[in-house]
C-alpha cells in the first residue's frame, strides 16, 4: 500500500511548526517534508532542518525543472516543496506530512485529491496578532500584512478535511495525532480487503 499525505496549513503565526514537531515526535512511521524557501534564515534556523534556504535564482531553476510538488510566493518569498523525497516516500508506503501555506496546499489537493487536509487555526484573530507580535520575527508593516492576508485564509477553511483549533498546544497535538490514527484505520479499497479476508 502507498502511504497517506497529511497536509496542514492555516495563517502565518498559528503554531503550525511547533504542531508538526510534536507530532512527527509521537508518531511512527511518518516523514516530514522539508521545504524551499527564498526568505531569510530566522534565529535559531537550521539549514535542511526547518528549511532549505535557497536563492531566487536558484529557486526558479528548480521551479522551471518540475522539482517541486507545489509552490507559492507568499508575503514576498517563495516557498515549495521538493517533488521527489515525497514521491519516494508515499511508494514505499511511509505517510508524510507537508507543512505548506493555503496556496501550496490547494495546488498540492489538485494533484493529490486523496490527501488529507488539515486546517490549523487560531482561537480568535486577536489572538493571532498578539502570538506575532510575541514571536518577534516581523516588523509593524509585515505583521500588518499577516494579519491581512489571515483574514482571507481563514475563507478557505472549507477546503479542507479537518480543522483543528490551535488554543491548547497539548490538545490540538491529540487531535492531530487522532485524525492520523484514524486515517491509518480507513478502509480505503473495500474489494481488496474483502479479497484478503477470504484467504
Amino acid at each position: 500500500m502507498s502511504g497517506l499525505l497529511f497536509v496542514i496549513s492555516g495563517p502565518s503565526g498559528v503554531g503550525k511548526s511547533t504542531l508538526r514537531r510534536e507530532v512527527v515526535a509521537k508518531v511512527h512511521d511518518l516523514k516530514y517534508s522539508i521545504s524551499c524557501t527564498t526568505r531569510s534564515r530566522r534565529t535559531g534556523e537550521m539549514e535542511g532542518v526547518d528549511y532549505f534556504f535557497l536563492d531566487r535564482e536558484t529557486f526558479e531553476k528548480m521551479k522551471a525543472r518540475g522539482e517541486f510538488l507545489e509552490w507559492a510566493r507568499v508575503h514576498g518569498n517563495y516557498y515549495g516543496t521538493p517533488r521527489r523525497p515525497v514521491e519516494e516516500w508515499l511508494q514505499q508506503g511511509f505517510d508524510v506530512i507537508l507543512e505548506i501555506d493555503i496556496q501550496g496546499a490547494l495546488q498540492v489537493k489538485k494533484n493529490f485529491p486523496q490527501g488529507i487536509f488539515i486546517f490549523v487555526a487560531p482561537p480568535s484573530l486577536k489572538t493571532l496578532e498578539k502570538r506575532l507580535r510575541e514571536r518577534n520575527t516581523d516588523q509593524g508593516e509585515e505583521i500588518l500584512l499577516r494579519m491581512t492576508n489571515a483574514h482571507l485564509e481563514m475563507k478557505s477553511i472549507h477546503d479542507y478535511n479537518y480543522l483543528i483549533v490551535n488554543d491548547e498546544l497539548e490538545e490540538a497535538v491529540d487531535k492531530f495525532r487522532s485524525i492520523i490514527v484514524a486515517e491509518r484505520c480507513r478502509i480505503r479499497d473495500k474489494t481488496d480487503w474483502i479479497e484478503e479476508t477470504k484467504t
